[in-house]
C-alpha cells in the first residue's frame, strides 16, 4: 500500500467520490508519516449511502438466514487469506503491536463467525390467545437501516462487531468508522464487494463530527450503535432524541482490579500487566484502578514491577515488541496531564512517570509503562478514564472495602476478581455493579458472551445472542382464522 493512497467512499457497492472536496490525513501514530488521505464525507454523501441501504433492505430482508450467514462466511475467508495484510495495516494505523493486529484479526473473524451462525437462531413465540382459536405470534424482524459508528482503538474488530449481526439480522448498514483510524474499515469494505453482499447492504462512509451528526439525525436510520468515549455517546443520545432514535451505546469504563490475599499472586500480577498494557492501555476495559490486599500488597507491587519493567515499548512491527505510542498526540498529552496531576496529589511513581523520548520515540506518541503507588481513592486518577499505559495501585483492608470503592465510580462496564475464595466468588453478581466480570484471568472478551456496562459505560450491549436482540425488532400478531 502506498503511503499516500487516497481512499473514496463505500457506497452501495462502489468507490465513489465526495460531494464535496474536505479531505483527511491518516498519520502513523508510531512515526507520523502520512499512511493514506480519506474522503470528509458531506451531508449529501451520507445520504446517498443511508438511501443505497434503504433501497437494498427489502430485497436483503426477505434473504433467507442461511443465504445471509454464508455471505458472512464468504467475508470471512477473504479476511482470512488477507489476516497478515490486514494485521499489518492495524498496526500502522493505530500502532498496536504486531501480534495485538493478528490477535485483533482472529477476533474480527470470530465475531463474524458467530454472527453468521445465529442468523438462524432469531426466535420468537406462539403463546396462547384470549379468545377462542386464537394464537398470538411475536416475531423478531429487522429494523431497517442501521447507522454505525465505531471507536480509533480496534477499528477492524468493531466493524465487525457492528456489521455482522446487523446484517445477519436482516438489516442494512451505514458505518462511519473514526476518523483517525478509518484505513482498515476502508480495506474490509473492497472484501465486502469481493464477497459479493449485495450493493447497498454494507455502506463504509469516513469523515469526521459532521459525518457522524448527519448518520445520527438521518430520518431513515432506525437504529445508532456506537462505540467510543462517554461524552460522545451522550451527544449522540441527545441528537437522536428528536426522532426518538434506537441507540446502542458501548462507551467507556473504569474497570476496577481486586486483588485478594489468598489470590494466586503470579496470575493476577501477569493479568494486571497485559489488562492494563494492552494496546498501550487504549482499552475500555482495561485495569485501570487496582485494589490490593494490604497482606499481599508488597509482594504484589514487586512482581508488577518486575513485569512492567521486562515490557518492551517500541517499534509495533518489531515482533518482540510489547507496546507500541498512544494513538495521537492529544492522547498523550491527557495521559501526562494525569499522571502529574496525581503525583502533584500525592501519589509515587514507583516505575515511568512521563514521555519516552530520542531516537523512534521522537517521531512517535510513546509514553513510558507506568506504575503508580501511594494512591488514594480520593484522587482525580482513581475516578477519571485514564486510557493509557498506567497502573495505579490502592492498598485494601477487606473485600468489603475492596467493594465499596470498586463501586464508588459513575462507569459500569468491566471488574477483575483474584480470590480462591468461593464465598467472595458468589457475592460478585449480586454486589459487584460491572456489566462484565473478569474472575481469576485477564481481559478480552468472547463472541459469545454478553459485553456491556452500566451507567456512563453505556445502554445495550454487543455479542452473542443478547447482543443479536438489538439489531431486531418485535412484532405481535394476533391471529384469528
Amino acid at each position: 500500500m502506498s503511503s499516500t493512497q487516497p481512499y473514496s467512499l463505500f457506497i452501495n457497492g462502489d468507490w465513489m467520490p465526495s460531494t464535496g472536496a474536505e479531505r483527511l490525513t491518516i498519520r502513523s501514530p508510531a512515526t507520523g508519516e502520512t499512511i493514506a488521505t480519506v474522503t470528509d464525507a458531506t451531508d449529501a454523501d451520507v445520504d446517498r449511502a443511508v438511501d443505497a441501504a434503504q433501497a437494498a433492505f427489502a430485497a436483503w430482508s426477505r434473504r433467507t438466514a442461511l443465504e445471509r450467514a454464508d455471505f458472512l462466511l464468504r467475508l470471512n475467508v477473504l479476511i482470512e487469506r488477507d489476516h497478515e495484510r490486514l494485521a499489518r495495516l492495524l498496526t500502522q494505523e493505530v500502532g498496536k503491536p504486531i501480534r495485538e493486529a493478528r490477535g485483533e484479526i482472529d477476533f474480527t473473524i470470530a465475531l463474524i463467525r458467530y454472527a453468521a451462525e445465529n442468523a438462524r437462531r432469531i426466535e420468537g413465540d406462539i403463546v396462547p390467545g384470549s379468545r377462542p382459536g386464537e394464537k398470538i405470534l411475536i416475531e423478531k424482524l429487522p429494523h431497517g437501516v442501521i447507522g454505525g459508528i465505531t471507536a480509533w482503538n480496534f477499528p477492524a474488530a468493531l466493524l465487525a462487531r457492528k456489521v455482522a449481526p446487523a446484517i445477519a439480522a436482516g438489516n442494512t448498514i451505514v458505518l462511519k468508522p473514526h476518523e483517525i483510524t478509518p484505513v482498515t474499515s476502508l480495506e474490509i469494505g473492497k472484501l465486502i464487494a469481493e464477497a459479493g453482499i449485495p450493493a447497498g447492504v454494507v455502506n463504509i462512509v469516513s469523515g469526521g463530527i459532521r459525518t457522524g451528526q448527519r448518520l445520527v439525525t438521518h430520518p431513515l436510520v432506525k437504529l445508532i450503535t456506537m462505540t467510543g468515549s462517554t461524552r460522545a455517546g451522550k451527544q449522540i443520545m441527545a441528537a437522536g432524541a428528536p426522532l426518538l432514535k434506537e441507540v446502542r451505546l458501548e462507551l467507556g469504563g473504569k474497570a476496577p482490579f481486586i486483588v485478594l490475599a489468598d489470590a494466586d499472586l503470579e496470575l493476577a500480577a501477569s493479568a494486571a500487566v497485559e489488562a492494563r498494557f494492552l494496546n498501550a492501555g487504549q482499552v475500555c476495559t482495561s485495569n485501570e484502578r487496582t485494589y490490593v490486599h494490604e497482606a499481599v500488597y508488597d509482594r504484589f507491587i514487586e512482581l508488577v514491577t518486575q513485569k512492567i519493567k521486562a515490557l518492551k515499548v517500541g517499534d509495533p512491527t518489531d515482533e518482540t515488541t510489547d507496546m507500541g505510542p498512544k494513538i495521537s498526540k492529544v492522547e498523550l498529552e491527557k495521559v501526562d496531564a494525569m499522571v502529574s496531576k496525581a503525583v502533584q496529589q500525592g501519589a509515587r511513581v514507583q516505575f515511568g512517570g512521563g514521555r519516552l523520548s530520542g531516537g523512534m520515540y521522537d517521531l512517535g506518541h510513546f509514553y513510558q509503562p507506568t506504575l503508580l503507588t501511594g494512591i488514594t481513592h480520593q484522587m482525580d486518577i482513581v475516578h477519571a478514564e485514564v486510557f493509557g499505559p498506567v497502573v495505579s495501585v490502592l492498598k485494601i483492608s477487606s473485600f468489603d472495602e475492596a467493594l465499596k470503592f470498586a463501586n464508588d465510580s459513575s462507569y459500569g462496564l468491566s471488574a477483575y476478581l483474584f480470590t480462591k475464595d468461593i464465598g467472595v466468588l458468589m457475592r460478585t453478581s449480586a454486589e459487584l455493579n460491572f456489566g462484565e466480570i473478569y474472575v481469576n484471568r485477564s481481559l478480552g472478551e468472547a463472541p459469545q458472551g454478553f459485553h456491556h456496562g452500566y451507567g456512563d459505560s453505556g445502554l445495550g450491549g454487543e455479542d452473542g445472542k443478547y447482543g443479536l436482540d438489538a439489531y431486531v425488532r418485535t412484532k405481535t400478531i394476533y391471529l384469528n382464522a
